[in-house]
């Protein structure tokens, strides 16, 4: 007659012990919190927010948020980029400049050819495309940091965008295209209003709204989203377990050239012609949104919804002040503290949630 044995007492695992495995352990609802990189940034978001709506009663109003969103949807398209990009552990200075020369492309070979406005807009994608895989290859191929190669990439573009321009039209600024065949069909797609409860939104607002949940559903749900981290967390350990590091990285600047290429088709067919000197500047503030929004700069960590967050942080913060009356020369100090600030919580906020 055999005699049942207790597993503690068979040299098995106690089932208290079995319980407490960390690997089938339900989180606490504070950790997890703790643990999505854009936590931080949604905090300073809602504390911004009620600030406006506090000092400025036109900030509240439904047509003004319409508008604070417009303008986080135009840094915000960006941002998710390059927000990805800075998670593989790499910076594109030329995002800027990038979407100047993808519209100044666009409006310049269909105006030059008398072509419909489509053919511009197609091989002005092809042409961003083509600008991000260039950044991508000489990154893979070199292995020169991409601050220095991207610098280069910037300064090429500017020159070709003043000199182009100004060689073919004999001004800073690209020739109006309001009246070409197909203005109207790709100003609907890229910069019409369309009016939910009686209140006219930007068609960007969507289309970002749209992006961001993709590129949310790429980082959590799928290989490449994996991949992403893993080469900006460690390119050596990835390419050792078999990641593809190299196509990673020139797909990511090849995402970059995309969005530029969006950003710019917004800009020439909401304006219906592109100044040549634009975008200088844009990709810091494009850097700053997605640092704000929990990315680090040593790369595999952050998030497309933070870059989302930092990005209308900006927006309501450029009009929030108009609104509210005060001079718009301190939206400049806003962004040095914004930065520090955002790199200190999003460095207390990553060390927080690895102790856990």
């Amino acid at each position: 007659m055999s005699t049942a044995v207790s597993p503690s007492t068979a040299g098995g695992t106690p089932p208290a012990t079995r319980a407490a495995d960390d690997r089938v352990r339900t989180r606490p609802l504070a950790s997890r919190l703790l643990s999505r990189p854009e936590i931080g940034s949604l905090i300073g978001a809602v504390a911004v927010f009620v600030l406006f709506c506090a000092v400025a009663p036109t900030f509240r109003q439904a047509s003004s948020l319409a508008t604070v969103a417009y303008a986080g949807s135009t840094i915000g398209i960006m941002a998710l980029a390059v927000a990805l990009l800075m998670i593989g552990g790499e910076f594109d200075l030329s995002a800027g400049v990038a979407v100047t020369t993808s519209a100044l492309f666009a409006t310049t070979f269909a105006y030059q050819l008398r072509l419909n406005l489509w053919v511009g807009v197609v091989v002005a994608l092809v042409v961003s495309l083509g600008i991000g895989a260039f950044n991508g290859w000489l990154l893979v191929r070199t292995g020169l940091p991409s601050f220095l190669i991207t610098l280069g990439t910037f300064f090429m573009l500017q020159g070709i965008n003043l000199g182009v321009t100004k060689l073919l039209t004999g001004s800073v600024s690209s020739d109006s295209v309001a009246d070409m065949d197909g203005f109207s069909s790709a100003q609907a797609v890229f910069a019409s209003n369309v009016s939910v409860g009686g209140v006219n939104i930007k068609v960007t607002v969507l289309w970002w709204i749209l992006f961001v949940a993709l590129g949310t559903w790429t980082l959590l749900r799928t290989r490449v989203g994996n991949w992403i981290f893993a080469v900006g967390g460690d390119s050596a350990a990835a390419r050792a377990v078999g990641v593809p590091v190299r196509r990673t990285k020139i797909g990511l600047f090849m995402l970059v050239g995309f969005m530029a290429w969006f950003v710019g088709m917004h800009q020439l067919f909401s304006f219906d012609s592109i100044q040549s000197g634009g975008g200088v500047g844009q990709e810091f503030i494009y850097i700053i949104a997605a640092v704000v929004g929990g990315c680090l700069l040593t790369g595999g960590y952050g998030s497309a919804i933070g870059s989302a967050i930092g990005a209308l942080i900006f927006g309501m913060t450029s009009l929030g002040i108009v609104y509210a009356g005060w001079d718009a020369n301190w939206f400049k100090l806003f962004l040095g503290v914004m930065l520090l600030l955002a790199t200190i919580v999003n460095l207390v906020v990553k060390n927080q949630a690895a102790k856990r």
